[in-house]
Formats: C-alpha cells, sequence, structure tokens
C-alpha cells in the first residue's frame, strides 16, 4: 500500500528538501523564472502555489506564515509588493513548466519554471492569436457567381 506518499521526496532528507524547495522558492519569485530538473520543477509548483494564494491577504500573521515557509525577507518583501497585483487578481496556477531538454551532465529531463504573470512574449501573443473565425456557406459563393453570371447575361 501507498499511503502517505503525496510528495516526491527528491531522494532528501526532510530538512535538505525543505530548504531546497524554500531557496528555489524565494529566488523564483525574485527572478520570476529559474531552470531546474522536471521532479524539483513539479515538486516546486505544489510547494509556492499555497505561498502566492496566501499572500493575497495582507497581514502581518499572512506575512509571518509565508516568511516561516520562504525564510528570506526580500522574497517576502517582494511577494507583498504592488507589482505582485497581477498574480492576487488570478484565482490559481501561477506557475508553468516548460519542458526545455536534457541536461548535458547526466541527461536528466531539464525545464523551466515561471510565473504566469510576468512573461510578456506569451500574454502578447495570446492576444495576436485570437482571431474570431467567421465561417461563410458555400451557397452565398455560389449565389454571388450566379449573380454575377445572370447581370453579365
Amino acid at each position: 500500500m501507498n499511503h502517505k506518499k503525496r510528495n516526491n521526496h527528491l531522494s532528501r532528507k526532510f530538512g535538505h528538501r525543505k530548504s531546497m524547495l524554500s531557496n528555489m522558492s524565494s529566488s523564483l519569485i525574485k527572478k520570476k523564472r529559474i531552470f531546474t530538473t522536471l521532479a524539483k520543477a513539479k515538486a516546486l509548483r505544489k510547494y509556492i502555489e499555497p505561498i502566492i494564494t496566501k499572500s493575497k491577504i495582507n497581514t502581518t500573521h499572512s506575512k509571518r506564515n509565508i516568511f516561516s515557509l520562504l525564510r528570506d525577507k526580500i522574497a517576502v518583501s517582494e511577494l507583498f509588493k504592488n507589482t505582485f497585483e497581477k498574480v492576487r487578481a488570478r484565482s490559481g496556477g501561477y506557475t508553468r513548466i516548460i519542458k526545455v531538454g536534457f541536461r548535458l551532465g547526466d541527461m536528466s529531463k531539464y525545464s523551466m519554471i515561471e510565473l504566469v504573470d510576468f512573461n510578456n512574449f506569451y500574454r502578447d501573443n495570446d492576444k495576436k492569436n485570437i482571431i474570431k473565425s467567421v465561417r461563410r456557406s458555400r451557397n452565398k459563393k455560389n449565389n454571388k457567381k450566379n449573380k454575377n453570371n445572370h447581370e453579365q447575361n
């Protein structure tokens, strides 16, 4: 039976895993995008999504709770700044994982994890690609051809 197998242990003990995830999440908040292995990125997503959700409530209590998880004053203050207003408006899904390829040293799956609202490239392309598709029936084309033929005759 696999009871309580919810999180990936990443071949590390509890203290090492906890400090690694807090360091990665604070650097993700500061830099908005980091490169890591796919397994670490998926574990980081589970770790940082509740933290960002807690940051929507701007109280001293929530700041202290987040500081206990991140252990970085700069990252906590960055999380509560007005630049994260776009993130607070979102109901969930704050991060995006993009598979980059394989790491040269050990050929492990390499990926990029980023905060969704801070990537202008995807938001601009999404706005450009939204074009309403217009459906025209063939009968109208045939009717125009027939009208032109009748007018000429």
